[in-house]
């Protein structure tokens, strides 16, 4: 029985000694990155902070909404609570656009059963709960059930949609989940976990440590900066899941391709 319990001890110990290492190696890791400035709005976007993460409400008309990503709270009530403010309930959500199928990003799906959800092809599985992440480190903290989501419609590289008054352009980036998405609309790229805006105001890629294949993440930035140029014009911010918004158009995502050799 003292043996049992010895062992029991050690492996406590071992567990405690674990998660205190992860929790800094995470610290660490998101130290560096711009703060999410909850309720900060542009020309038709606004940042809902929830967490660690973001979601953003962007405007369709004057009655009707799209998220990109739908946050990490599977009651969504920071959205929520940010539509309410301006007199709108859970039904104005007319569609969400999925960056990718991590739970951060999906969990709040549910709240807007209206919503027509979208993601790229290539991560239909994982936002639907059928397939999981392909990382070691992600594989640990998965949830095994089914997500519960549905998605609708299956977007495609390239492609540009309309919804009511909105157009939205489709890229995708994989790297951080094979099937990740950047969307522009409203004059934001919204880049999900593909990449991080810093304290000093430029982007970086992905954080290795939530990125499945950080060597596709980098190329996958280095094509989207070749791939956006017709609408360079058009991007007044970039928007990343979680930091803050970069305003000062496209240009960081230009001096990461051109410094990330």
């Amino acid at each position: 029985m003292k043996t049992v319990l010895k062992i029991l001890k050690i492996v406590g110990l071992l567990v405690g000694v674990l998660a205190v290492s992860l929790a800094i190696l995470i610290f660490v890791t998101f130290s560096g990155s711009l703060p999410i400035q909850d309720g900060q709005r542009l020309d038709g976007v606004e940042v809902v902070k929830d967490g660690f993460v973001s979601a953003f409400i962007v405007d369709i008309d004057d009655h009707d909404v799209a998220l990109v990503d739908a946050g990490n709270d599977h009651r969504a009530r920071a959205i929520l609570s940010a539509l309410a403010r301006r007199h709108l309930g859970p039904d104005a959500v007319k569609a969400i656009l999925v960056t990718h199928g991590d739970r951060d990003h999906t969990a709040g799906v549910a709240a807007f059963p209206q919503a027509v959800v979208m993601s790229l092809q290539a991560e239909v599985a994982r936002v639907e709960g059928r397939a999981l992440p392909a990382s070691f480190f992600k594989r640990l903290i998965a949830s095994r059930r089914p997500s519960g989501v549905k998605v609708a419609r299956a977007l495609h590289d390239g492609e540009s949609l309309s919804l009511g008054n909105l157009v939205v352009r489709v890229f995708a980036v994989p790297g951080h989940t094979a099937g990740s998405a950047a969307f522009l609309a409203r004059g934001v790229l919204f880049m999900g976990d593909s990449a991080e805006a810093t304290k000093h105001a430029t982007l970086a890629a992905g954080h290795w440590l939530f990125t499945e294949n950080p060597a596709q993440d980098h190329a996958s930035l280095h094509r989207l900066a070749q791939q956006i140029q017709p609408w360079a014009g058009e991007v007044k911010a970039i928007a990343c899941a979680h930091s803050g918004l970069l305003t000062s158009g496209l240009s960081p995502l230009a001096d990461l391709a051109a410094n990330d050799k």
